[in-house]
């Protein structure tokens, strides 16, 4: 057409990134991306590409990006092999609620079935994995395609993203004049939906009747920013605050109405018997499933629920739900509270007492355990170590297995906001190492911690390079004890201690992280841990401390099933 301008569809890809304010990009080169690698490197854009040493990781560390800034994560990879790699994280970050945008390149359109290298029905595979998935075959489609995917990331329930960008496409012509973007979906959760004031009004009925209601935050508040508005209801009422994990730092944990976590992975008998004594219960973001629940024994089946989600079907789906709000947490609240203040003579739920009840037997058991100096060195032992050495603006990324409960339940969070990051949604292995270190890109200027028990360390390990490549001054954290913990534990409590393919020989992690070029440590008395954190923190490069702990199945591991 006459007059009009024209990109390749990779430089139109490049142009509806930037335009959509993306700064950061994580991924790792192959055959079919050549073209959309060669726009970048002509291209004058802002964009800083992040090289990886695998797919899954650039999507660990989209994701852990996104969790820091409230914008949309990217990474990106080829076909075939690429596309398989980068799936884990696309999955765990849908399944978060988490936006991250996956854009794997392609076998051109004409090859296909015709058996080229690499060939992968790429939009079949992501279909049940992602919230919004496209293949971008017309190139004439792809400004409104990439649209599409930020609008369906940010909108709603947050989500992942999958396009998959073929070779042809990446070369054929764009009109210029399509490149734009609305700047609402540059960042998330966008175009939040309000509270039907009817709901809002059934609500604060059923909380004017209760005598002992309880908040259970799942990361539905984190995610939306409401930490201000969740606090402002609970004040009306003095109600105790509960979180999963995946909402700790929907309060901070100092808060005289918090009361920790709760559930399976983190919460003590002091925690559930507050949520068992409740008669009404205030989920708020949280899908009130397995873990959080202990299996849908905790809260009550007589307790009276009312469930605020941002997704329709969460809500009554194991709960009867005696009042159902679907809206955007914070809009929730804040329309709630309003609500709330408007009424007079409102019941005090006596939150602060029946917090510190909680906390005080909490803290009476974790003491001991803190001050122990036993050999191999109690995972208490470094979380009281941390606590006293970090600053409060810290972030904590955990792998899920030996930290996560230990964390969960025991490291205090004293600033309310995303401090603590862990894989809650299908909990693989080798999360933490990437997912921090798109945490630090995101939030460059507090302390970043990775932490990892050495089953996760053997997944992972390959991103030391790339760490000290980009010299991030992260810490990474390896309890070290030689067993896929996780199930060895669970072997000891209900199959009678047959221990079975669960074991491996240690790792010198310390001298494999210092192959890397990470400045490490291995501490293994107890005597030695603070000093050697401390050096580890303020060094002003990668650093690894490589610790030989006490594991899961003989320790005092605050997972009830094992106790049980």
């Amino acid at each position: 057409m006459t007059g009009t301008n024209h990109l390749t569809g990779a430089e139109a890809m490049v142009r509806m990134l930037q335009a959509h304010g993306v700064k950061h990009m994580f991924g790792l080169c192959g055959d079919t991306t050549l073209p959309f690698y060669d726009a970048l490197a002509r291209m004058d854009h802002g964009i800083q590409h992040i090289l990886t040493r695998d797919e899954r990781h650039a999507a660990y560390m989209a994701d852990g990006y996104a969790r820091v800034t409230g914008k949309p994560g990217v990474c990106e990879g080829p076909s075939g092999g690429g596309a398989t790699y980068i799936l884990p994280g696309v999955v765990e970050a849908n399944e978060s609620s988490v936006p991250i945008l996956a854009i794997t390149s392609d076998v051109a359109t004409t090859s296909r079935g015709k058996y080229p290298l690499t060939e992968l029905d790429q939009q079949t595979l992501f279909k049940p994995l992602a919230k919004w998935n496209a293949s971008l075959d017309d190139a004439a489609r792809l400004p409104a395609m990439v649209r599409a995917a930020f609008r369906a990331m940010t909108t709603g329930t947050p989500g992942a993203a999958h396009l998959a960008l073929p070779f042809d496409t990446q070369k054929a012509p764009v009109d210029e004049a399509e490149i734009w973007a609305d700047a609402r979906h540059r960042s998330f959760p966008a175009e939040r939906a309000a509270a039907d004031p009817d709901a809002v009004e059934a609500a604060v009925d059923v909380l004017a009747q209760a005598r002992s209601a309880v908040v259970v935050c799942g990361g539905g508040p984190v995610l939306s920013g409401a930490v201000d508005e969740l606090r402002r209801v609970a004040d009306l009422l003095e109600m105790p605050i509960a979180t999963t994990v995946s909402g700790q730092g929907a309060v901070a944990e100092t808060d005289p109405l918090s009361l920790g976590v709760v559930g399976s992975n983190g919460g003590v008998p002091a925690t559930r018997e507050v949520v068992d004594q409740a008669d009404v219960v205030l989920f708020i973001g949280c899908r009130a499933g397995s873990v959080t629940t202990e299996r849908w024994q905790s809260p009550r089946r007589d307790a009276k629920i009312i469930h605020i989600d941002s997704d329709p079907m969460v809500i009554g789906a194991n709960y009867q739900t005696e009042v159902a709000i679907c809206a955007d947490a914070r809009l929730a609240l804040n329309a709630l509270a309003d609500a709330l203040q408007a009424r007079k003579d409102l019941p005090s739920q006596n939150g602060k007492a029946r917090a510190k009840s909680a906390w005080d037997a909490k803290l009476a058991a974790f003491a001991p355990l803190a001050a122990s100096t036993q050999t191999p060195i109690r995972p208490e032992a470094v979380m009281a170590a941390l606590i006293d050495i970090l600053d409060d603006d810290a972030i904590i990324v955990a792998d899920p297995g030996t930290p996560c409960p230990y964390f969960s339940a025991h490291y205090r969070w004293k600033t309310a906001g995303r401090h603590f990051i862990t894989n809650r949604a299908h909990g693989a292995l080798g999360y933490s190492l990437g997912a921090a270190m798109g945490a630090h890109v995101g939030r460059p200027s507090v302390k970043t911690l990775a932490v990892m028990g050495d089953g996760s360390f053997g997944f992972t390990c390959g991103e030391f390079e790339t760490m000290v490549r980009h010299k991030m001054p992260i810490t990474s954290i390896v309890f070290s004890n030689s067993v896929f913990g996780w199930i060895k534990a669970g072997q000891n409590a209900g199959f009678g201690q047959r221990y079975y393919n669960v074991d491996f020989t240690r790792t010198d992690h310390a001298a494999v992280a210092a192959a890397f070029g990470v400045r490490s440590w291995t501490v293994k008395d107890p005597q030695d841990l603070r000093k050697v954190l401390k050096q580890a923190m303020e060094h002003d490069g990668p650093t690894l401390v490589d610790i030989h702990s006490q594991p899961l199945h003989e320790a005092a591991a605050p997972v009830s099933e094992w106790v049980a």
